[in-house]
């Protein structure tokens, strides 16, 4: 009873610092749009110079990604959670102040800059390694439940995060950014308790200096620490491990295209359509967060004991791609509206296919095969922005070969349904032994 409350306050503590992360991403979204499009094309509602913009920082974080997640994510295994979650979010604090400073033109380049400079390095490394330490303290069956209490607390915080947007003014809604990605850091440095994976007594964990005896030692340290950056190689023996681990990855792909190009596309086609602002934006986000913190939090853990996670994964990836064939050809604004309740089933996607990937992996793997998974989500969204920003900005141009608005939408809607495709294939098996993947 102690380990499971010790356990518990655990959990709690990183709870409280995705909430907070979370939130200070959340909470200037919605005015993100608006910011970004005075900034470059002032009185317009349409600017395909702010789409191109979006996608190339979308396509040079993924780049990054690719490269770090992977590496965050091994280091993690051998030096602990915590000490690598220091990195990406100290890396967040930093474009927040400039916003809260000031969103003149200047500024908002310094910010895009700094933006995409952090995103390389922390775009999916916190939502990695926070898997990864519940995986280290919860057991497989009760997993699936826990991803997606986590991905709940994420909804939360997005819930959170969009109705403070909808009242608070553009300045303040970066400095309340800003604030809370500073909170997140230093309550996590301060509370969270390290869950650190030893596989070499000789390599020290990071953040923690000890004397050492001779310049002989420190150079077999870095020899050392270098061996366990993974490779291709170790990437594709992860893969190949496990047929039901390959499968999750295609889903993954596949589903975070889509996820992708919904990031570079639908605002826009909605500010072009719709004439969506600020406030319209945070309403739109308070009922995608509201139903996916419900669902996450009580819908979700319900339905696990009674149709198992493959099930609900299909269910996800199904509702996902009608969602889109639905906004793609929206006739009027309440359309968009009532689209985005029916995400209560959506969030179940990804909490699914990370729980059926982490049975998948040994104990002592976690940190890699999340990463891993982290990876592929980010070598899609080098991608999508390459295929859906000049879709998106010129189906909604002057300029387009035939009127249909939201085509790219539609696209959208033929990635996820090949990630049903796929699920649809998926069995999930026991998972294999730790030492099948070196």
């Amino acid at each position: 009873m102690e380990m499971e409350m010790e356990k518990l306050g655990c959990l709690t503590h990183l709870f409280v610092t995705l909430f907070l992360a979370s939130f200070a991403g959340v909470v200037s979204m919605p005015a993100l749009t608006d910011v970004t499009m005075e900034a470059l094309c002032p009185g317009k509602d349409e600017c395909s110079l702010a789409i191109y913009l979006s996608g190339f920082q979308q396509a040079i974080s993924g780049i990054g990604s690719v490269l770090m997640t992977p590496l965050i994510g091994s280091l993690s295994d051998i030096y602990g959670r915590k000490s690598l979650l220091t990195l990406p979010l100290t890396l967040n604090i930093l474009p927040l102040v400039v916003l809260a400073y000031s969103r003149e033109t200047s500024f908002f380049y310094a910010y895009y800059v700094l933006r995409t400079l952090a995103s390389m390095i922390s775009e999916g490394a916190i939502h990695c390694l926070s898997l990864a330490y519940v995986a280290d303290k919860i057991s497989e069956g009760k997993r699936a439940s826990a991803f997606g209490i986590l991905a709940g607390v994420s909804s939360a915080a997005f819930v959170c995060g969009t109705l403070s947007a909808r009242f608070l003014s553009t300045a303040q809604t970066f400095q309340a950014a800003a604030f809370s990605a500073m909170a997140a850091a230093a309550y996590m440095r301060i509370f969270l308790q390290e869950t650190t994976r030893k596989t070499d007594a000789s390599i020290q964990p990071l953040l923690k200096s000890e004397p050492s005896s001779s310049s002989d030692d420190d150079l077999t340290k870095k020899v050392q620490i270098f061996k366990k950056i993974p490779t291709i190689h170790d990437i594709k023996s992860l893969l190949g491990s496990s047929k039901t681990f390959s499968q999750v990855a295609v889903m993954v792909l596949f589903n975070s295209l889509a996820e992708g190009g919904l990031h570079a596309s639908l605002m826009y086609f909605l500010k072009a359509e719709f004439h969506f602002s600020k406030n319209q934006f945070a309403d739109l986000m308070l009922i995608v967060g509201i139903a996916g913190m419900v669902s996450q939090l009580v819908l979700m853990p319900m339905l696990l004991s009674v149709t198992g996670e493959e099930w609900l994964l299909r269910l996800g990836l199904l509702v996902a791609s009608t969602n889109m064939i639905l906004n793609s050809v929206a006739w009027d604004v309440w359309v968009i509206y009532a689209v985005a309740g029916l995400s209560v089933f959506v969030v179940f996607t990804n909490p699914c296919m990370r729980s059926i990937a982490s049975k998948q992996v040994g104990e002592s793997e976690q940190g890699k095969a999340q990463g891993c998974i982290s990876g592929i989500g980010s070598l899609a969204n080098i991608i999508s922005p390459l295929v859906f920003s000049p879709l998106t900005a010129t189906f909604l141009s002057d300029k387009a070969p035939f009127h249909f608005p939201g085509f790219s939408l539609l696209c959208i809607a033929l990635c996820t349904a090949m990630a049903f495709l796929q699920s649809l294939m998926i069995r999930a098996t026991p998972k294999i032994s730790s030492n099948m993947v070196a």
